[in-house]
């Protein structure tokens, strides 16, 4: 191949090892020392890059501290396109999260490294909640399309695929939740399955004083 055309392709591949090393010093900074206790200027020391470098790929640190999950948004929507065109919108957005939760080639956050401690410090962290929030509107900003897509239709008109997404990722972030404060880092499938089944069931069909099923309240009582 001729150098010339390498040259691109080098640097691209540079440029992903510079935001990858930046990402990564983020992450470990962070979560080792605590938000507030690390500063741009640390990160980008621990890359092996100025301050000015840090600013090309991130516009902040929790930015840089997130980028490990980014993706994540990603691969559940890329999950959504594959899934089956005669299904549901919620159901194929419920499967396209349990096939992110069981792909063997990408693990998701309950077999990543340290990504409980990083939603744990996000459920504490205002700064880095709000960018975590930016990064689930943009995924389910993206999941919408894909939905109104599937169902021909223009979302600006037809609420269908945003109501379905709403709802969807409602259950993922409830679940998302419990599994923080909740403390077992291996619970996440169990949760965001318990967060589906809520939302397709005993919600649409219960009256508000009825008692769920698994509901202890009455045993307590009679206790």
């Amino acid at each position: 191949m001729d150098p010339e055309r390498k040259s691109p392709q080098r640097r691209s591949r540079k440029a992903r090892r510079t935001r990858d090393a930046l990402a990564q010093a983020a992450f470990e900074l962070v979560l080792d020392r605590g938000l507030r206790n690390v500063t741009v200027e640390e990160i980008a020391e621990r890359a092996d890059v100025d301050r000015r470098t840090f600013s090309r790929y991130f516009t902040s640190k929790e930015a840089a501290v997130l980028d490990s999950i980014r993706g994540d948004g990603d691969r559940i929507n890329d999950a959504l396109r594959a899934r089956p065109a005669g299904e549901p919108p919620l159901t194929a957005y419920r499967k396209a999260v349990e096939d992110w939760l069981e792909d063997p080639a990408a693990p998701a956050w309950h077999r990543r490294e340290r990504i409980f401690e990083l939603v744990v410090l996000a459920e504490r962290e205002p700064t880095l909640y709000a960018a975590f929030h930016h990064i689930r509107v943009d995924a389910q900003g993206e999941s919408v399309t894909i939905l109104a897509d599937r169902l021909g239709v223009d979302p600006c008109h037809d609420l269908r695929p945003a109501v379905a997404v709403a709802a969807g990722a409602g259950a993922l972030l409830a679940a998302q939740v419990a599994w923080a404060r909740a403390g077992r880092p291996d619970d996440l499938p169990r949760l965001i399955g318990q967060a589906f089944d809520a939302l397709a069931g005993e919600l649409l069909t219960r009256s508000p004083g009825g008692r769920a099923p698994h509901s202890t309240t009455e045993e307590s009582r009679d206790s």
